[in-house]
């Protein structure tokens, strides 16, 4: 990555750093202040900042690249996707309709409190018995809609929830670690719009238990065409990141466990990397509270 900007945490100071040829300069605002300004200005404030980059980055945990930014996110925007959705459920029709329509599917991921970073664990909850991560480009939208950069997202899915019954698609997508984003920020100015090459890699017990691959290219609908439905009727002063969608649906023999590792790989975008915890506990039929 020629220039990245990373999310930097060291004890109860958040810092935000902008790397560039292996060395690192501290930025003097924060991702929210960033994104709400004009693209020029941003990226006038980032260059400025990169041009000063000297030494390794410092060995601080790494947080999400998020800091007041909500996570949102599309679905059914790849055939492989679709074709996943029809297998898990009695509606298949419906996720042609998805397809196949002008207004796509896009809902709430998570707030940027329950976002995880690089090498933090996501979850699966203990009451669904068929999980599995998905591997997507994120965008990270200014207030007014343009893109300021890209991620790597995954948006960890219950596949047994949502199978069920589709109006069950909050609880199989928002939970406790069910999101995770990293490992940093590349500007838009620095790679261009796509498309990119992604990578998905399940590891468990050191061997490879699921692996494929995909490329934006094979999208149903473009990055302008998922912001433009976002920014509808909804408003975003201090930015948000648009996760947007995956190409990699394991088949149904395959479920994520607590203990495997998700590798989402980019040669643009980097590695994001998270070991897989169980969240909540069955008591009684009841979800619990928790990491399990």
């Amino acid at each position: 990555m020629p220039i990245s900007l990373h999310h930097l945490r060291a004890g109860d100071r958040s810092r935000w750093a902008v790397c560039q040829d292996g060395g690192w300069a501290e930025l003097d605002h924060p991702l929210a202040d960033l994104l709400g300004w004009p693209l020029d200005r941003a990226r006038a404030t980032v260059e400025a900042a990169a041009r000063n980059a000297h030494g390794d980055i410092p060995a601080y945990p790494a947080a999400p690249p998020v800091d007041r930014q909500e996570i949102w996110a599309a679905g059914v925007t790849y055939r492989r996707s679709r074709d996943g959705r029809r297998e898990e459920s009695g509606h298949g029709s419906l996720y042609d309709h998805v397809y196949d329509s002008d207004r796509p599917e896009i809902f709430f991921k998570s707030s940027p409190w329950r976002v995880v970073g690089n090498r933090d664990a996501v979850g699966i909850r203990a009451d669904s018995g068929w999980d599995v991560p998905e591997a997507e480009v994120g965008l990270v939208l200014n207030a007014t809609g343009v893109v300021f950069g890209y991620t790597l997202g995954n948006d960890m899915s219950s596949r047994s929830i949502e199978g069920e019954n589709p109006l069950y698609l909050p609880q199989a997508k928002i939970y406790d670690r069910s999101c995770a984003i990293g490992p940093a920020i590349v500007p838009s100015w620095a790679i261009g719009p796509g498309p990119f090459e992604i990578g998905l890699r399940v590891l468990r017990d050191g061997h490879e238990a699921y692996a494929a691959t995909t490329s934006t290219a094979a999208m149903a609908r473009s990055f302008q065409d998922l912001a433009g439905w976002l920014f509808r009727a909804l408003s975003f002063p201090a930015g948000v990141v648009l996760l947007t969608g995956t190409g990699m649906v394991p088949d149904a023999a395959f479920t994520t466990r607590p203990g495997d590792t998700v590798e989402i790989t980019s040669p643009a975008l980097g590695t994001l990397t998270n070991p897989v915890v169980a969240i909540g506990e069955i008591i009684d039929g009841l979800i619990g509270v928790g990491d399990g």
